[in-house]
């Protein structure tokens, strides 16, 4: 079993991410956040991944990012996921 993964928060950055679940962000943004404060309070990474249905190493990802990229890391790369393709298909029917 590797070390334990913990972050640390400042009072700022904890209430950033607490207000982040009342904002205007899609919800794994809002997740991502929550886990990340799970973790500063001092749940372990397998609590927190049963907690939201999630694999232990996702949330082992999110909390790296986080070190590695604070707020930014939340959010997901431009050009992540499938690509709609359907309405290029159905404006070429007409």
């Amino acid at each position: 079993m590797g070390s334990r993964l913990r972050v640390f928060l400042s009072r700022e950055q904890d209430k950033t991410l607490f207000n982040l679940r009342t904002t205007d962000v899609p919800q794994k943004v809002k997740d991502r956040a929550e886990m990340i404060r799970l973790s500063a309070h001092g749940w372990y990474v397998e609590k927190i991944a049963a907690h939201f249905g999630w694999t232990a190493q996702t949330v082992r990802e999110v909390l790296h990012k986080w070190e590695k990229l604070g707020v930014d890391g939340l959010w997901e790369k431009a050009g992540r996921g499938g690509k709609q393709k359907w309405a290029e298909i159905v404006s070429n029917c007409w």
